[in-house]
């Protein structure tokens, strides 16, 4: 049983920067990939992007590449997702979640899952 806990959501301004951390309990392994996703009112869930068991490979969606960077520290079983330039759009309930393989986009190849924490940017 692997427990992950969502932190560091809040509300910013269009422009803005935040960071979320994810820190894993209970039977952790560090050479699990894992991603980070989120949720929009009525939407489905998006896949934002992932690293490797390492921490030494990332990939990202489209939508946020070159404004966010996911960053891993296997010492403190934590990754952590630096997002900058933020948007409106990407306002959502953000998700972090565990994967056996790298790189996984599809949620439903992931194992674990967090309970999310809510970004909120206004224009």
């Amino acid at each position: 049983q692997v427990q992950l806990v969502e932190s560091g959501g809040g509300l910013v301004r269009a422009g803005g920067s935040l960071t979320l951390s994810c820190v894993a309990s209970g039977r952790t392994r560090s050479n699990y990939a894992m991603g980070w996703f989120r949720q929009a009112p009525s939407k489905e869930r998006e896949f934002v992007g992932a690293i490797s068991g390492s921490g030494k490979v990332t990939y990202y969606a489209d939508s946020v590449k070159g404004r966010f960077t996911i960053v891993r520290d296997n010492a403190k079983d934590t990754i952590y997702l630096q997002m900058n330039s933020l948007q409106p759009e990407d306002t959502a309930v953000y998700y972090c979640a565990t994967s056996t393989t790298f790189p996984i986009t599809a949620a439903n190849r992931y194992d674990y899952w967090g309970q999310g924490t809510q970004v909120t940017v206004s224009s």
